[in-house]
């Protein structure tokens, strides 16, 4: 257990290069929400500025988590799969985190018409609330992320496969 620690310990991103990149990555997943917006024409200035703020938010939580599960699949690994590692560990952190507090503003959202806390009502609402905000996202949410915060991830992808072990 205590080699898993240590383990799980090394492969978290230290303090300054998890606050830049937790930075750096919010920034650009939120300029591109923002850009795919502003493309398609949406008037509603707050709506655009809560989509992009949930999407900034989910990519600069979803760093770290990505770096440290990259660090632990790609360990002493090729670039080809220190690359691939990348791709994957940050596309699914981001995605992930940023589905999760686009769920929780969803259930945030629906919450007054739910039941009395932890009755069996509002356990049946909550699953299903949080099922339907994640297929809405799933539908709707993920082509926010094309073309360019896939553009974006094969940089940080090809970063990452070029730093040394």
């Amino acid at each position: 257990m205590r080699q898993r620690l240590a383990t799980l310990r090394q492969a978290l991103p230290p303090p300054a290069l998890a606050l830049k990149g937790a930075f750096l990555w919010g920034a650009a997943m939120g300029f591109n929400a923002l850009v795919f917006l502003w493309m398609r024409g949406w008037q509603s200035m707050p709506h655009m500025v809560a989509l992009t703020s949930i999407f900034a938010l989910g990519a600069a939580l979803a760093f770290p988590i990505g770096h440290t599960l990259q660090t632990l699949v790609a360990r002493n690994a090729r670039p080809e799969t220190r690359f691939a590692a990348a791709f994957l560990c940050f596309a699914l952190a981001t995605i992930c985190v940023t589905v999760a507090l686009y769920a929780l503003q969803y259930r945030a959202y629906y919450a007054q018409w739910h039941g009395a806390l932890l009755s069996p009502s509002w356990v049946i609402h909550f699953i299903f609330t949080t099922a339907g905000a994640v297929y809405q996202f799933a539908v709707i949410g993920l082509r926010f992320y094309f073309p360019w915060g896939l553009a974006a991830l094969f940089a940080l992808s090809c970063i990452y496969a070029a730093r040394p072990r």
